[in-house]
């Protein structure tokens, strides 16, 4: 039993090295102080309660995962500082509301979270039919 544990060992440590060292090389982009600050006013604001990013958060609005890409800034701009029919308009500095755009910028450059529009339920939840092998 020891000699099977020490391979483990011995094969974890290999391949978390190999892992570590000729994993993935790709760039990650490190979110800068601007990106920051939109984070900060993202959660201070309490978005998450209304919105989703990555499929997470509230079902009042849309998951702004992928929003920049979407909407494009302009018109998240104008739906930050006026609102619409069921969003209030938030009384934020020019500064928060640049902020708020990187953050989301930077959130959509890291994911997608795309649902086909007939596999979400009018309550807003998402239909997910179990796949069959």
């Amino acid at each position: 039993m020891r000699t099977v544990w020490i391979i483990l060992f011995v094969v974890f440590a290999g391949y978390t090295a190999l892992v570590y060292t000729q994993g993935e090389s790709g760039t990650v982009e490190i979110a800068d102080d601007r990106i920051r600050a939109g984070m900060h006013t993202w959660q201070e604001q309490n978005c998450t309660s209304c919105h989703q990013l990555y499929g997470l958060g509230g079902y009042m609005g849309p998951d702004l995962t992928n929003a920049h890409r979407t909407f494009g800034e302009h018109r998240m701009r104008t739906f930050i500082r006026y609102g619409t029919g069921r969003m209030p308009a938030h009384a934020l500095s020019e500064a928060e509301i640049d902020g708020l755009i990187a953050f989301l910028a930077w959130v959509d450059r890291t994911g997608t979270s795309q649902v086909a529009p007939d596999n979400v339920h009018w309550t807003g939840t998402y239909i997910i039919e179990p796949t069959t092998p």
